[in-house]
């Protein structure tokens, strides 16, 4: 599950005045809305990647764009901020439930956000984890305790040989996958950096992806009860008329 991939069955409901979201009987303040935005300026970032908010809105006074188009993106970011905002209220929540050391009660600023963290996580993910340290402490638990089996490790070793090329290898031309005709020289197994070299890296990365995908998975399930004020939705929740559900 990925961060477009959301319950749609709450209804509105009524919140206090102020109140963006109610996560788990707790009112979240608008005001953090508001901070992410400005945090975020609506050209610069979120990057433009796989997340909901591709379209950002346009300068004020643009001629190409009509106001009605401008006000529906601008809704469209506030959507977003507040997946941002529940985010971290729910990793604060996460972290305590684990016994995991607390990170400050409430985010101080907005790291940068890197372009491939965005094409690999998703713009709501990618900010979240710049934004929350509560967030990036509950990954960094989730990776710790994937378990990645030898024979997963070997697989990937197996099929992607055309990392572990050596140096000289790449020089000479050598296909990885053996000969194609051309220049390239069949490989022989000195061409390749021996399987225990590259082991723990390989680990590191197959972790890494496990780590995240049982992050998506746990704010999926996190925010399924979450319930939002008119005008917060989820980016992709349908019972909007204006919603973006891009993948």
């Amino acid at each position: 599950m990925n961060e477009h991939e959301h319950d749609h069955m709450h209804p509105h409901t009524r919140l206090p005045e102020g109140a963006c979201a109610l996560v788990q009987g707790e009112y979240v303040p608008r005001e953090q809305v508001e901070a992410v935005l400005t945090a975020v300026p609506a050209r610069g970032a979120p990057p433009k990647g796989r997340g909901e908010l591709r379209d950002q809105p346009p300068p004020t006074g643009s001629q190409h764009t009509t106001l009605p188009a401008e006000r529906a993106a601008e809704r469209q970011r506030r959507r977003w901020a507040t997946q941002v905002v529940v985010a971290d209220v729910l990793a604060r929540r996460a972290c305590a439930e684990r016994g995991l050391r607390p990170p400050e009660a409430a985010p101080q600023g907005l790291r940068a956000v890197p372009e491939a963290d965005v094409a690999g996580l998703g713009s709501i993910v990618a900010v979240v984890l710049a934004y929350s340290a509560a967030a990036r402490v509950l990954l960094g638990h989730l990776e710790a305790h994937q378990a990645i089996p030898e024979e997963a490790l070997w697989e990937y070793y197996v099929h992607n040989r055309d990392r572990f090329l050596t140096q000289d290898a790449m020089r000479r031309g050598v296909d990885p996958y053996g000969p194609s005709g051309g220049p390239l020289s069949e490989p022989a197994e000195p061409d390749f950096l021996p399987y225990e070299q590259v082991k723990a890296g390989i680990e590191g990365e197959l972790r890494q992806a496990a780590g995240r995908r049982a992050f998506f998975s746990w704010l999926d399930l996190a925010r399924a009860d979450v319930v939002y004020a008119p005008g917060h939705e989820h980016p992709g929740d349908p019972s909007h008329p204006d919603h973006e559900h891009r993948h």
